[in-house]
């Protein structure tokens, strides 16, 4: 049974989404995704704009602004919630870990 979409997001959607809880366009993000991440994380471009597209259409950013061919994006309360629920669910995976490993 295929996985429902976006039910968990990938480094690289947690931070785009992350970066969006600013208003910002499309190139800001892929300055400030290894910024946030101190290099560990990077976004193509062709990655970052289909990922774009994909959360507009599900509800999770919205376009604020249209310059020519720059845009800006800004997250949703849907966008919000996603990316605290994906928030949980990392904090979580560390706790099993810890108990795992006996790191409390």
């Amino acid at each position: 049974m295929p996985r429902a979409k976006f039910q968990t997001l990938t480094e690289q959607m947690f931070y785009i989404l992350l970066c969006l809880r600013e208003e910002c366009y499309g190139m800001d993000i892929l300055d400030k995704v290894p910024a946030i991440t101190g290099g560990r994380v990077s976004v193509g471009s062709g990655t970052l704009y289909n990922l774009l597209e994909q959360f507009c259409t599900a509800g999770m950013i919205r376009e604020t602004k249209v310059e020519g061919r720059r845009r800006r994006y800004l997250l949703t309360d849907y966008g919000r919630r996603t990316l605290d629920k994906e928030y949980g669910r990392i904090q979580a995976q560390a706790e099993d870990y810890r108990r795992a490993f006996g790191k409390e």
